[in-house]
């Protein structure tokens, strides 16, 4: 597996990681043992960062990244966040203010189980609260040793050009990817402040990867054009031997060359078969003419 480092941070990462999202840590022992496998291969793979967040399955996904990597702990980049809470009736709230960045985290560790976070990132705003507050307690997190390095989900450049006065930002997590590329307005200011970007759902949610029939209609929604895109991805895919979602992970993985700066998309999956295509397409290199026709 290649690294990458996540800008002027240090932080050495693997250019692929984990989503671990959709393991959302059910109570189900055959559910739970099918995500400690996927987990495991991926560290054999060397795909050694691991995300999650406090708001999956409240808690329980972080409880279930846990346990999996209990005996390896010291292999993995461990990534979580907060901010964002979930009421009973599914409804969400964010709150940012230092005093709940630190209960935040006391509990993501507890839960966890280690007494320090790799990566911990703010998940939402909580516009109430100064971004320089949020992001001076997660400083304080980092001076005491709960948190080694600290990074933004889906900031504004203004925000993040705040937060890293306060603190250097390590890296900002955004979708990313063929169908969403909104996220490029906001790429010189990480190359400007050196900081690296970690892509979710590089794939489209399984857009560009899953179903081609059901996808056509839902990426018309999201732009006309769109609707060309599962076709296309299946033609780029067959030069290459390969599978349409691999395409589209190569395509985001191929960011870091365009844009000169350290990308590892986080592609989730809960089966093993989809774990190593995606790593797979580490290997997959686009040439000018794929690149020319998948942009268009």
């Amino acid at each position: 597996m290649r690294t990458t480092s996540m800008g002027d941070s240090g932080l050495i990462v693997p250019v692929q990681g984990l989503g671990c999202m959709r393991m959302i840590g059910s109570r189900d022992p055959v559910r739970e043992s099918e995500s400690f496998a996927v987990i495991n291969r991926a560290l054999d793979l060397g795909v050694t960062m691991l995300d999650t967040a406090d708001m999956y399955g409240n808690g329980r996904n972080e409880e279930l990244v846990g346990r999996a990597v209990r005996r390896r702990r010291d292999e993995v980049i461990l990534c979580t966040k907060f901010g964002v809470i979930r009421g009973p009736d599914n409804t969400l709230s964010y709150r940012n203010d230092a005093a709940y960045v630190r209960a935040a985290c006391h509990a993501s560790l507890s839960r966890l189980g280690t007494d320090v976070i790799d990566l911990y990132y703010l998940h939402h705003r909580d516009v109430r609260v100064p971004i320089e507050e949020t992001v001076g307690a997660m400083a304080e997190l980092v001076a005491a040793g709960k948190v080694r390095h600290i990074g933004l989900s889906d900031p504004t450049g203004d925000e993040l050009r705040a937060a890293h006065v306060v603190h250097p930002i390590t890296a900002v997590q955004s979708e990313w990817s063929l169908c969403s590329r909104r996220f490029e307005a906001m790429v010189p200011v990480c190359v400007a402040l050196g900081v690296g970007v970690v892509p979710y759902c590089p794939q489209g949610a399984g857009l560009l990867s899953g179903n081609v029939d059901a996808a056509r209609s839902r990426l018309a929604d999201i732009a006309p054009d769109y609707v060309k895109l599962p076709d296309l991805l299946g033609d780029v895919a067959r030069r290459h031997g390969a599978q349409p979602g691999q395409i589209a992970l190569a395509w985001v993985q191929q960011r870091a060359e365009v844009w000169d700066i350290p990308v590892s998309p986080i592609p989730g999956t809960t089966r093993l078969r989809h774990l190593e295509e995606n790593v797979a397409a580490i290997d997959i290199k686009l040439d000018a003419e794929d690149l020319a026709q998948l942009d268009a």
